[in-house]
């Protein structure tokens, strides 16, 4: 029987706020957050959320989302993710997060068609604020306004 064992937890959460914990110790090593952060990957068929470096690959838990938006550009719409990819905003995928009222989104829709949850970091929640219309209820985006509700 050939192929990658089978996967399990092993200790490492990823907590709501962007940091991490191993078996309930908070990972302290920046790079090594930051690694851990590149490598959260999904994996569609198995419905898990993994850290793959190289070849290590390993179970992680979610607290609430899988992924961050570091940056938020109004003038294209790209989000900026801490895994380094990219992709456009979805205007129609904002919520706030029932935990704290984080912005939230929804991305990798390449991945699951509704997409998984991504939530602004603060620098990425200032960003798209600043790109709010006066009064709320849509953002400028490449000089064209999208409405959304929250």
């Amino acid at each position: 029987m050939s192929g990658a064992p089978p996967l399990e937890p092993f200790g490492l959460v990823l907590h709501h706020d962007g940091s991490w914990t191993h078996e309930g110790e908070p990972v302290t090593n920046v790079k090594l957050r930051e690694r851990f952060d590149r490598a959260v990957r999904y994996l569609p068929d198995e419905a898990k959320y993994v850290v793959q470096i190289a070849h290590f690959r390993a179970e992680i838990e979610v607290e609430e989302a899988g992924f961050f938006v570091r940056l938020f550009d109004p003038d294209t719409g790209e989000l900026r993710l801490s895994d380094l990819t990219a992709e456009s905003l979805d205007v129609s995928t904002l919520s706030l997060s029932r935990r704290d009222g984080a912005l939230m989104c929804r991305v990798k829709h390449d991945l699951v068609s509704s997409g998984l949850e991504a939530r602004f970091l603060h620098a990425a929640h200032s960003e798209f604020m600043n790109a709010v219309g006066e009064g709320g209820g849509f953002v400028v985006i490449e000089g064209a306004s999208h409405p959304f509700r929250l």
